[in-house]
C-alpha cells in the first residue's frame, strides 16, 4: 500500500478555485429563472454552469497534483476531458431542474442529486485517467461518503443559488460551498488505495512539474471566472429571484 503526502499550499489554492467559482457561479445562477426560453435562457445556463462545473474540474486537478503519489504519473487527456464536460453537464441539468418552472422540494432534491452524482462521476472518471504504474482500488465506505458529500453539496448549492437575496451572502456562501467540494474530493482521494507494480526504484519519485501545472490550470481558471464574473456584473439584478418561498 503506498502512503501519500499532500502539498497543502496546492490544497489551499484548490480550495481558493472553488470557492472562487462558487461565487461567480451563484452571481449567474440568479438570472435562470427570469431568462426568456431561448437563447437567453440557453446563456445564463451555459455560463453558470460553466462557473461551478468547471470550478470544481480545476479544483479536482489541482488537488490531485497537490498528492505526492512517490511516482511518474501522467494523464490520459480523452478522459480528462470527458470529466471535465460531465461536471458542466451535469450541473447545467441541475441548474434547469431547480432554476425553472414552478419550484418544489422534489426538484430541488432530483436537480441536486443528478449534479451531485454528476459531479462524483467527474472525480471518479478523473481519477481513472492517471496512468502510473500501480494499481488502484477504493475503500468503500469512504467511496460511498464522498459522493454523498457531492449530492449533499450540489443540493446546497443549487438552494443557495436561487434563494440567496444579497451579494455578502452569496460571497459567504462560496467559502461553505468551496469546504463542501474540497471535503467531497478529498473524501474520494482518501479514498483510494494504490499498490505499486512498477520498479521499487521510481518510489520515493517527487512530480516537480506539479506546482507549474497546478498554477496554470489556477492562472487559466481565474482568467475564465474573471470574464464570466463580468457577465455576472453588467447589469445584475440587485436581488435573487426566491424559488423557496420568503
Amino acid at each position: 500500500m503506498i502512503e501519500v503526502q499532500y502539498d497543502m499550499l496546492l490544497v489551499f489554492v484548490s480550495y481558493a478555485i472553488a470557492v472562487f467559482g462558487s461565487y461567480v457561479g451563484l452571481n449567474l445562477a440568479i438570472r435562470v429563472p427570469a431568462a426568456k426560453p431561448g437563447a437567453d435562457l440557453y446563456f445564463w445556463v451555459a455560463l453558470s454552469a460553466i462557473a461551478i462545473g468547471g470550478a470544481i474540474w480545476s479544483m479536482h486537478y489541482i488537488g490531485m497534483m497537490a498528492v505526492d503519489m512517490q511516482m511518474p504519473v501522467t494523464y490520459d487527456v480523452g478522459m480528462t476531458i470527458a470529466s471535465m464536460i460531465l461536471a458542466v453537464v451535469f450541473v447545467a441539468i441541475g441548474i434547469v431542474i431547480v432554476g425553472r418552472g414552478t419550484p418544489s422540494i422534489a426538484k430541488l432534491l432530483g436537480g441536486g442529486t443528478l449534479a451531485g452524482l454528476g459531479v462524483a462521476a467527474m472525480h471518479y472518471t478523473g481519477m481513472a485517467s492517471m496512468q502510473m504504474e500501480a494499481t488502484m482500488s477504493y475503500n468503500t465506505t469512504l467511496l460511498i461518503a464522498s459522493i454523498v458529500i457531492a449530492i449533499v453539496a450540489a443540493i446546497a448549492a443549487l438552494w443557495l443559488a436561487f434563494n440567496l437575496r444579497g451579494n455578502l451572502q452569496r460571497f459567504g456562501s462560496a467559502f461553505i460551498m468551496g469546504i463542501a467540494v474540497c471535503g467531497m474530493h478529498y473524501t474520494g482521494m482518501a479514498a483510494m488505495e494504490m499498490t505499486h507494480t512498477g520498479d521499487m526504484m521510481t518510489m520515493g519519485y517527487t512530480n516537480s512539474g506539479a506546482f507549474t501545472s497546478s498554477l496554470t490550470i489556477f492562472i487559466s481558471s481565474v482568467i475564465v471566472l474573471s470574464l464570466l464574473w463580468a457577465a455576472a456584473s453588467y447589469n445584475a439584478p440587485k436581488k435573487a429571484t426566491l424559488v423557496f418561498g420568503e
